[in-house]
């Protein structure tokens, strides 16, 4: 299964996020920067994450510019789960739901609810135990792709 993991990052957290879900997804799973991603970065691609820190309450631009490049069926035939970082605020928003919505719209089969990793302070670092949460996430995800059991509550077509 071809896998790609997308990020953008301010600070590193998202990355640390994205790398640690590469790994635990592996067969040649790749952590890649939206900045410069190559045209054609998805083709061929079975299994999509996309990860953004949350901004004004949204992904960050970059990572929404992404995701308005993506056509009707751009990711047909793709499995795909989005997540995000995030400051532990009563109110904090949600760009890993967001995100999810338009890889939805694009065709995609969401195979995993959104996740937010929390970050102290603006700049971090990841909280205690969220790279931990990041590997249990990917696995999970790894799971439902391959269809070898349930998807997460809530995850529908």
């Amino acid at each position: 299964m071809s896998t790609l993991v997308l990020f953008d990052s301010n600070f590193g957290n998202t990355q640390k996020v994205a790398e640690a879900i590469a790994a635990e997804l592996g067969n040649g799973a790749t952590a890649t920067p939206l900045a410069g991603l190559a045209k054609g970065a998805l083709e061929g691609v079975d299994l999509l994450v996309v990860g953004s820190p949350i901004n004004a309450w949204k992904p960050t631009p970059r990572t929404q510019e992404f995701l308005d490049g993506l056509g009707a069926d751009t990711l047909r035939g793709v499995h795909a789960a989005a997540f995000d970082t995030r400051v532990r605020l009563f109110i904090h928003g949600d760009a890993a739901g967001k995100i999810s919505h338009a890889l939805g719209k694009a065709g995609a089969r969401i195979v995993a609810r959104p996740r937010g990793f929390i970050v102290e302070g603006r700049e971090g670092p990841l909280a205690a135990g969220e790279v931990e949460g990041a590997t249990a996430w990917a696995r999970a995800i790894a799971v439902a792709a391959r269809g070898a059991g349930p998807r997460a509550p809530g995850v529908t077509d």
